[in-house]
């Protein structure tokens, strides 16, 4: 007689996880609808004090021949047997848990380990940990893909993180230090005086850890320089006298450009 037990099925399951999981790595605990092991009849697909016995059909051989009609005449086919399903053995009492599956269907936690530099698409793979098998049958496997979540504050740009940062102008011109909040914690920016808006200053190993390597990648810490607006005479002042000081021409309202017609008549004014 053919063995009952056949390999589960693989399965593939998402877990979605935080930027900081795919920086640091971490455990997540999910949870599987899946296959497992009957535990009445332990797999066998039997009641409990019962055991399969010998099909009278195929006789144990899971085989059956038969006649069939063909452009050569009467041919004997073989094929499995339709009583025992080519088994070789029937249950005559199915466990009454799992139908005579020999597994049953349920809800079980799994906690996942997480590898630091995991991205969008990663698949870890947990070999037999997938649906337990027919009639006692191996597990399968299973293939658990990573969804990160987007972060508000952070950009990820391979093994490395992005972020921005906003100065004020005149913070800007004069030179300042800036506190950022990283996934490290606190961190101390300085930043040079006259530093332009699209600078972009490294922190070094700040970024992700690499899935397949040693370190971590970097912060990119993108600068942008902020201009004000809605000044008061005051302010408005001062940023007037400060351009007067450096020879700045300033021009109050920038001057509408002329339509194609306008300039038509002009060039014709002008002949």
């Amino acid at each position: 007689p053919a063995s009952r037990a056949r390999r589960g099925q693989d399965a593939l399951v998402t877990a979605r996880i935080d930027l900081r999981d795919a920086v640091f790595g971490g455990e997540q605990t999910i949870e599987l609808d899946t296959a497992v092991r009957c535990d009445r009849c332990e797999g066998s697909c039997c009641e409990p004090g019962t055991q399969p016995e010998t099909c009278q059909t195929c006789h144990g051989h899971g085989m059956i021949q038969r006649p069939v009609r063909s452009l050569l005449g009467t041919v004997m086919a073989t094929e499995a047997c339709p009583a025992c399903q080519g088994f070789g053995t029937v249950i005559p009492t199915p466990c009454h848990e799992c139908d005579g599956q020999g597994r049953v269907r349920t809800r079980t936690p799994l906690t996942l380990r997480i590898p630091a530099g995991v991205d969008d698409g990663t698949r870890i793979h947990l070999a037999g940990r997938g649906e337990a098998g027919p009639g006692g049958g191996p597990n399968g496997d299973l293939y658990v893909e990573i969804a990160v979540r987007p972060d508000e504050t952070f950009r990820r740009e391979g093994d490395h993180l992005a972020t921005t940062v906003t100065v004020p102008m005149a913070a800007a011109a004069l030179g300042t230090t800036v506190t950022l909040d990283t996934l490290d914690g606190k961190q101390s920016l300085s930043l040079d005086p006259g530093v332009q808006s699209g600078h972009v200053e490294v922190l070094h190993g700040l970024g992700v850890g690499r899935l397949r390597g040693q370190g971590r990648g970097d912060l990119k810490v993108d600068v942008v320089v902020t201009t004000p607006t809605d000044l008061d005479d005051e302010q408005r002042q001062l940023l007037e006298r400060l351009a007067e000081v450096r020879g700045e021409e300033v021009v109050h309202g920038a001057p509408q450009a002329k339509g194609m017609f306008a300039r038509l008549r002009e060039n014709l004014r002008n002949l």
